[in-house]
């Protein structure tokens, strides 16, 4: 049990979730570019590419962020 539990916090996989008009990234590396209409993210050998309106960064920490506004397109390319 106690093996799983430190599987859990040791994560360190990029995990993205999708809400109504919220978007959380979970383990980013690197903030690229934040403008309304498109924001960009860096995890290992990918880039996350938000697009849509109003963007706005609701919650910044070092490991995560939270992404507000209209979303309309989300990709994961590679570098």
């Amino acid at each position: 049990m106690l093996e799983k539990i430190n599987n859990y916090l040791d994560n360190k996989d990029l995990k993205i979730t999708l809400f109504n008009n919220k978007l959380n990234i979970l383990n980013y590396e690197k903030l690229i570019s934040i403008e309304k209409e498109y924001i960009s993210v860096k995890y290992k050998n990918q880039i996350i590419r938000i697009k849509g309106e109003e963007l706005k960064l609701k919650k910044i920490l070092e490991n995560e962020l939270l992404i507000i506004g209209k979303i309309k397109i989300l990709e994961v390319v590679d570098e």
